[in-house]
C-alpha cells in the first residue's frame, strides 16, 4: 500500500464544508471541483490527494481501499451498512434531517391511526423501513433515486422519506413536513487497514480534523 494518502469526498455541500477542517490540518485543494474536470484532485500536500465520487459511493469507496478516508451523511452510512469503516468523528457539518412529508392536503395523522397501508416513495429505503416498522405502520416502499417531491403530486405516493434542510423545496410543491426521523450530519469515515497501515499518516490528520469541529 502506498503512503500517499486519498480522501474521497462528494461535490457540493460537503466538500465545501470540509475545506476549513482540511485548512486546520495543513491542507489545501489545488483546483476547484465546480472548474476543473479532473476527478482526482492535487493538495498542496504531495502525499495528499482528493477524489471525487458520488455521495452515495464514498463509503464503498473507503471500505474497499479506493480511498484511505472519506467524509458522508450519517443517512448515507445508514443505507450503506458501515461494515468494515473506522467512524472516529462527527464532523457537524452539512447537517440537516430526514423527514416524512406529504401534500398538504394528505391527512397523514388520520391514515397512520388508521392502520392504512401507506405508499411511501424514498432513496433512504433502511431508514424508512426501520422507522416505520417501529411505529407499527405498514409500508410499500418506492425506491426512488431523484425529485421525490413528485412522487406525492403524481399520485406515485402517499408520503415521501428524504433528506429536508431549509423546507423550502417542499414549500414550493405543496408538500409538508409531517415527521422528523432524525439529524443528519456528516461523518469521517477511515478504511481499517488503512489506518494501521499509514497510521503516522492518517492520525495527526484525524487528531486536526477533532481539532477543528465546530460545536
Amino acid at each position: 500500500m502506498s503512503q500517499t494518502i486519498t480522501l474521497a469526498l462528494s461535490k457540493g455541500r460537503i466538500f465545501d464544508e470540509t475545506m476549513p477542517l482540511l485548512r486546520a490540518a495543513g491542507i489545501e485543494v489545488l483546483e476547484d471541483p465546480e472548474k476543473s474536470r479532473k476527478l482526482i484532485l492535487p493538495t498542496n500536500q504531495n502525499d495528499v490527494r482528493v477524489v471525487l465520487v458520488r455521495a452515495t459511493d464514498v463509503p464503498t469507496y473507503v471500505e474497499h481501499g479506493g480511498a484511505d478516508l472519506g467524509v458522508t451523511g450519517k443517512d448515507t452510512l445508514i443505507e450503506h451498512g458501515g461494515l468494515g469503516l473506522y467512524q472516529p468523528l462527527d464532523l457537524n457539518i452539512a447537517r440537516c434531517r430526514v423527514s416524512v412529508a406529504v401534500r398538504a392536503d394528505f391527512d397523514y395523522a388520520s391514515a397512520v391511526r388508521q392502520g392504512s397501508r401507506l405508499r411511501v416513495a424514498t432513496k433512504y429505503t433502511t431508514i424508512a423501513r426501520d422507522f416505520f416498522a417501529a411505529k407499527g405502520v405498514h409500508v410499500d416502499l418506492i425506491k426512488l433515486y431523484g425529485s421525490m417531491e413528485l412522487a406525492p403530486l403524481t399520485g406515485l405516493a402517499d408520503a415521501i422519506v428524504d433528506l429536508v434542510s431549509t423546507g423550502n423545496t417542499l414549500k414550493a410543491n405543496h408538500l409538508v413536513e409531517v415527521e422528523r426521523i432524525m439529524d443528519i450530519s456528516s461523518r469521517l469515515v477511515v478504511n481499517q487497514a488503512a489506518l494501521k497501515l499509514k497510521q503516522a499518516r492518517l492520525r495527526p490528520l484525524i487528531d486536526a480534523f477533532a481539532g477543528a469541529i465546530q460545536p
